[in-house]
């Protein structure tokens, strides 16, 4: 297992390579991309990559919650989460990926 962190420039830098796209170009498309998609979060859609999964926002209900240090009942307000759910070709990669 590697500690490596997948960039914004490591996407850039793979499409350099993948398209042939300047290093601008290619980290303009991928800003573009990564603004398409937490727009369309933020404006409440999905997002589906084929192959890959889909992101998509979740509102959770009021609740409460208890401190576990203390015991003590706290509220916790109303909230919009983002959720991924990875495609099962994804769930087989990072499997096979594991076994190596």
């Amino acid at each position: 297992m590697t500690d490596k962190t997948l960039t914004r420039m490591d996407l850039a830098d793979a499409v350099h390579e993948e398209v042939g796209l300047s290093r601008n170009e290619s980290a303009d498309l991928v800003e573009s991309v990564l603004t398409q998609m937490s727009d369309a979060l933020a404006g409440g859609d999905s997002v589906k990559i084929s192959s890959f999964g889909t992101f998509s926002i979740r509102d959770k209900a009021a609740r409460i919650g208890r401190n576990p240090k203390t015991g003590e009942e706290v509220p916790i307000t109303p909230r919009r989460v983002l959720s991924f759910r990875p495609s099962h070709l994804m769930k087989d990669r990072v499997a096979a990926g594991n076994k190596g």
